[in-house]
């Protein structure tokens, strides 16, 4: 029997608080010294236009991908209107002494300035005109480019500013946490009384290096994916612009696909970002030396987790709650059947797979390594944790334990070689 929701959820459903009321805070309200420096919207507009209402385009997050995301965005003719969207004060005091995203490829930096920002919180400033999130109404188009264990409850904060008309698009790495079987759930429980947004996903693997704030490096040109994961009621021209907007921005290579493949990519790529990511950040090591030895300890390991995790996977598609998504792929040229996806989620097929994404990305560090290093929170729980929380849903007796050894070793710092891999991971040496 399938055990209880998985923790976020549940933590939806205990939370009986009403949406906050959220202001949208600008550099000029910060003080009068960048009240000063901030006079002139990026827009070139004190009061947006309808056109601009429904064209503009928010970023949640200004990290690597949201930099990435919004400079590709800012490039497209005619330009949208684009609000930069920070998780803190002192971001907005920072912006003002340099009102630009900078990014570089191949040596070669590029500065791009013309980019509205806030923050929104629920904090009424002191100076400046008050404004609330979309001016009071809904918004209209809104990428989330947070860490994944921040995107869903940063939007679930925002749920009084979101309505059918509304397209919220995920950029995270990981599941999106809305793909069945818990998506239903959510939306009508925080949806009960009115219509949904439209959500989108999307699937990214791209290679981008952070620099500083508000600068990045392009360090890996690659493409991206856009597709639904649960659609409004309307089925979306908000929904197509937004994502034929992501889908034309230069330097993403964005393409719109369908449901089932959307699907289908996400779970191998949380599959890669199980593997690479994690092991990766204990040997602080390069992506491609964790291929280096076919035969070695490390190799034996990831055969290890891709055993579980394709266990997991192969009862996630088999799972009624797939039914719908495939059911989408029934028409299309790319059917993914049952069948035809228990066999490239097998462990064999996941392994050729991951090999040829860790050639790609061999020279890359990965995201997970950069937070060790630079102290902040990983997103393992969103990767790993992912694959143990829907084990237990499906299936109590499926082994995760191995994903569960890693999560806790990352969680506590810990620092590993190749020699001494076998000590941390039982099953390299027979104990298990």
């Amino acid at each position: 029997m399938a055990s209880p929701n998985p923790p976020w959820l549940q933590s939806v459903f205990d939370d009986c608080t009403a949406a906050p009321k959220l202001f949208a805070w600008t550099p000029a309200n910060i003080s009068s010294r960048t009240q000063a420096l901030s006079q002139t919207r990026a827009s070139g507009s004190q009061v947006p236009t309808a056109s601009e209402k429904t064209r503009r385009i928010f970023v949640l997050g200004v990290g690597n991908l949201g930099v990435l995301f919004a400079t590709s965005l800012a490039k497209l003719a005619p330009r949208p209107p684009i609000t930069l969207v920070v998780h803190r004060k002192e971001l907005l005091e920072q912006w003002a002494s340099d009102p630009s995203l900078k990014i570089s490829r191949n040596g070669v930096s590029e500065r791009m300035t013309g980019f509205d920002i806030e923050w929104w919180t629920d904090q009424k400033p002191d100076h400046g005109v008050v404004k609330h999130v979309a001016d009071g109404g809904a918004i209209p188009n809104l990428v989330v480019t947070t860490k994944a264990s921040a995107a869903l409850p940063e939007v679930d904060r925002l749920r009084r500013y979101l309505d059918e008309d509304s397209v919220v698009a995920f950029a995270q790495n990981g599941m999106c946490k809305l793909w069945p079987p818990h998506g239903r759930a959510y939306t009508s429980h925080r949806y009960a009384s009115r219509p949904p947004p439209s959500w989108l996903a999307c699937v990214t693997t791209h290679g981008v290096t952070s620099r500083g704030r508000y600068t990045s490096e392009h360090a890996s040109v690659a493409d991206l994916k856009i597709g639904s994961v649960l659609s409004g009621p309307r089925g979306g021209p908000s929904s197509t612009y937004l994502a034929e907007q992501l889908a034309r921005a230069p330097f993403l290579h964005g393409q719109q696909v369908m449901r089932a493949e959307l699907w289908t990519l996400q779970l191998e790529k949380l599959v890669v970002n199980c593997i690479i990511n994690p092991l990766t950040a204990l040997l602080r090591c390069k992506n491609g030396y964790l291929f280096e030895k076919p035969e070695g300890p490390l190799m034996r390991l990831i055969d290890v987790l891709l055993a579980e995790a394709s266990a997991v996977l192969q009862q996630v598609i088999q799972h009624p709650s797939s039914d719908a998504i495939l059911d989408d792929a029934q028409n299309t040229t790319s059917v993914n059947d049952r069948q035809m996806l228990l066999e490239r989620f097998s462990q064999t097929q996941l392994k050729q797979m991951l090999l040829v994404v860790g050639h790609k990305v061999r020279d890359n560090t990965s995201s997970m390594l950069q937070d060790v290093r630079a102290g902040r929170q990983t997103e393992i729980q969103d990767f790993n944790g992912w694959l143990v929380d829907m084990a237990a849903f499906l299936d109590p007796g499926l082994d995760t334990s191995n994903h569960e050894l890693l999560i806790e070793l990352v969680e506590n710092g810990v620092d590993v070689d190749e020699t001494s891999i076998e000590s941390h991971f039982p099953v390299l040496s027979g104990q298990v």
